[in-house]
Formats: C-alpha cells, structure tokens, sequence
C-alpha cells in the first residue's frame, strides 16, 4: 500500500520537478544550433540517443513554435514519469518498447505519423544496448516515407551517470551544443545501409 502511495506521489511531484530543472538547465547555459534552419512541414521523426534525449524538447521547438508530436516511451514506471515530464513541454508520448510488442508500436508510429504528427524516437532505446540502432525507425520511416533529423545534443559542462545509456545531465553556465543533420530518406536502403548512415551521423561529434 506504502509503495502503491509513494509511487503515486512520485507521477505528481517528478515529473514537475524534472520540468522545472530541464528549464533551469537550459536557460543557464549558452545555446549554440548547428542546424539546417527549415525542415518543412512534412510530418518528420526527430531521433537522438537514449543518453542525449533530456534537453531534446529544445531542439524539436527551434523547428516548431506549435508542438505536434508524439515520443515513443517504454511502458514501464520510468517512462511514465518521462511521459508527464514532456507533457510540460507540450508533447504527447506513445508508450511502448522495441524489445516487447514491436509490431503493436511499430504499427502505433506508422499511424501517427500518417495522422500528421512528428515522432521522436531513441534508436537505441529504451535499454540499449548503447547506440545500437534497432529496426524499428528505418521500417517507420519506410513504410510511412517520413524523412528522420538526427540529432546531438553535446553540453560542454555535464555529469554522466553510470547507467547503460551514460545519461547525460548539462551542468548550469556552460555551452549546449545543438545538431542536428538535414532531412535523411532511408526510403528504398537496406537495413544494413540505412543503419550504418543513422548511426554515424549520430556519432559525428561524440568525443
């Protein structure tokens, strides 16, 4: 019953903590974009690292002054305190995982994106391993002909935790460098291919 109380506390108060900080994070440090400066209005799926994805809501609003977007979150406890988090921010979630009910997910993302929404995905989320991309983006950008951003979000002061993603945390008074790369059509690769291509651009400023 304690556990059931405590973890009801914890879907109120985290997640409005944790939007709270992200703010102060991001107004605290400089902000430099290294990014193409239109993408269109084509429904898109905006990609980064699981151990990146914190102060991604930033990047997608440099793009959109109007969210409209959805992120694909784990269906555990954890993602559910990440879905309220980003509802601060103004972006819905689609809960699920690419390690159980792959094709319920996959088939969720193909239809929001043809429902009009941005997706934002972790290509090696949600438990890695790190920065292995899984299938599922290629085959969503495929069937629904969606063109991907990748994006790296590279703090010059930050903590790394000690979890398997290396979660990033930018440290207040520093520099958040923001890239992210042009329109990216996997239409017509090879897994193979098209993996290669997402992971090194993802990996084009890691140090």
């Amino acid at each position: 019953m304690l556990k059931k109380v405590l973890r009801s506390l914890a879907l109120i108060l985290v997640p409005f903590i944790g939007s709270l900080v992200i703010r102060f994070l991001y107004f605290t440090n400089k902000k430099e974009f290294h990014s193409t400066e239109s993408i269109g209005e084509e429904p898109t799926i905006f990609a980064c690292w699981h151990g990146e994805l914190l102060m991604l809501p930033y990047l997608y609003s440099h793009y959109r002054k109007t969210p409209h977007a959805k992120v694909l979150i784990s269906s555990h406890f954890d993602g559910e305190l990440i879905s309220k988090t980003i509802k601060y921010f103004g972006l819905g979630t689609l809960a699920g995982s690419s390690n159980r009910n792959a094709a319920r997910v996959l088939i969720q993302g193909i239809k929001t994106i043809k429902e009009g929404y941005d997706i934002g995905i972790t290509p090696d989320g949600p438990k890695g391993p790190r920065h292995k991309v899984a299938d599922g983006i290629i085959v969503m950008a495929q069937k629904t002909k969606a063109k991907i951003v990748l994006v790296e979000i590279k703090p010059t002061k930050y903590w790394q935790l000690n979890s398997w993603d290396r979660f990033t945390i930018p440290k207040p008074f520093g520099v958040l460098h923001y890239y992210s790369s042009s329109l990216i059509d996997v239409g017509g690769m090879e897994l193979e291919e098209a993996r290669t291509l997402i992971r090194g651009e993802l990996l084009k400023h890691e140090n």
